[in-house]
Parts: C-alpha cells; sequence; structure tokens
C-alpha cells in the first residue's frame, strides 16, 4: 500500500509542492511514498542540509515518530539497529530494540489515543534531535491507577545518534513530571 492510496492526492500534492525547496524533504516524501505503507510523521520545523547522509537520517528520525505518533511496531523495527542502545535507560526498562517497544505498549495501555506530533526536527553531523509534543487522553490503566478521560499533553525531547540510516544511539528526556501530574499519579 502506498502512501498515495491513504493521503488523498491532492493532500500529497500540496505537501510535495510545499517541501519542493527543501531538498531532503521531498526526497523523503519520494522515498516515503515508494517503500512505507502508512503516512510518516512530518515535523512543524526541520533544519538540515539536503545530503543524502542528512536524508537517511531524518528517514530514520522519522520513521521512528511515527512509530511514537502510531504504535506500529514495524515503524521501530525499521528505525532502529539492532545494537540499539538507550542511554538513559528508564528503572525496569529492557536495553535495546525491545525497550521503546515495551515502553509504547505499556504507554498505549495506559492512553490509547496517544499522538507524537514533532515539532522540531534538526540533524547535524551523525545526530538527529527531535522535539516531540504527545497528547492524549488517560482512559486506561497505569500501573495501579485507573484513568478517567484525562487529558494527556506533554513535551519530550530526543537526541539520536544515527548510522547506516538506523537510530544506534538515544539520550531522552520526558517532562514526566506534568504526565504524572495529569495522570492525577502526582499532585500540583
Amino acid at each position: 500500500m502506498s502512501i498515495r492510496s491513504v493521503i488523498k492526492p491532492t493532500i500529497l500534492a500540496v505537501l510535495t509542492t510545499a517541501f519542493a525547496g527543501v531538498g531532503a524533504m521531498a526526497s523523503l516524501a519520494k522515498a516515503a511514498e515508494a517503500t512505507q505503507p502508512a503516512p510518516m510523521s512530518v515535523p512543524r520545523h526541520l533544519a538540515a542540509s539536503s545530503s543524502a547522509e542528512s536524508e537517511a537520517m531524518l528517514l530514520a528520525a522519522r520513521r521512528y515518530a511515527t512509530f511514537w505518533n502510531t504504535g506500529d511496531q514495524a515503524w521501530a523495527q525499521l528505525a532502529l539497529a539492532p545494537t540499539f542502545i538507550d542511554h538513559t535507560l528508564p528503572h525496569g526498562r529492557e536495553q535495546g530494540p525491545g525497550g521503546p517497544l515495551q515502553a509504547s505498549r505499556g504507554f498505549r495501555t495506559a492512553v490509547p489515543d496517544l499522538r507524537a506530533e514533532v515539532t522540531e526536527m534538526i540533524a547535524a553531523g551523525d545526530r538527529v534531535s527531535v522535539r516531540l509534543h504527545f497528547s492524549g487522553h488517560f482512559t486506561g490503566q497505569f500501573g495501579k491507577v485507573q484513568g478517567q478521560g484525562q487529558i494527556i499533553d506533554f513535551q519530550a525531547f530526543d537526541l539520536y545518534r544515527v548510522a547506516d540510516g538506523r537510530i544506534t544511539d538515544n539520550w531522552h528526556l520526558e517532562d514526566n513530571l506534568t504526565l504524572l501530574q495529569q495522570m492525577g499519579i502526582v499532585q500540583q
């Protein structure tokens, strides 16, 4: 299935035209259309050179952001190297590519309608920095706490090292205090 069959051709034409001046984004859109089963996340703000290396790094970062946005593990498997290392691994999370899969399953149990929007993406050298905006409703279970439909709205920041078109390392910070306050787990 191509993106063309998922997104109306008019929207695809507008996006392609809007990104025509940015070589990296135009190439990413064409690569995604040719090889991906569903639309990938598109950053609101992008800063990167238009080299093949930058395009591969941005593609890996967009695939990973799409995993967080959709929960579809296939996107994480495309984005993460088999040797992936989480340098800010939370207690109890599995190291390696399985860790983000575990985290996503747990988070989506608590917030089934979770959305992750890329608000900033910057590529330089072998690094990509990404600012994500997470939103949804706490209607599921988080540990022993049952959600009551609370609005979830918080930010996260990731710094990836990318090699051979896959994320090998990640350093991340989430605004967990805001998240836990919104869930009613920590008092404001």
